[in-house]
């Protein structure tokens, strides 16, 4: 996967994990939905990890300094630069 399919895939875990997060918030014994939040964030987890070993840090408080000499988190994009943005032109919902 290149950077921004790890990104997208990154994205989509986070979003569901929030979504069954929300679920489990009114349906606390749901087994089912507390397997797939399981099942989901160990899926971001290791997304996470594939995309910050190749491409850098996602976050300044979260990630592990890979690079022990130098802070790699001043080195990416950030979020309101178009290098870190990628485009859903031809995709928008209707």
């Amino acid at each position: 996967m290149n950077q921004e399919e790890l990104l997208k895939s990154l994205m989509e875990l986070d979003f569901i994990a929030v979504d069954l997060g929300l679920f489990l918030n009114t349906h606390p014994d749901d087994s089912d939905a507390i397997a797939a939040y399981n099942q989901v964030i160990t899926a971001a987890d290791t997304v996470r990890m594939k995309y910050e070993e190749t491409f850098g840090p996602l976050c300044s408080f979260r990630s592990y300094a890979a690079n022990t000499q130098a802070w790699q988190w001043m080195e990416n994009p950030w979020p309101w630069q178009n290098d870190a943005n990628f485009s859903l032109a031809g995709k928008e919902c209707k």
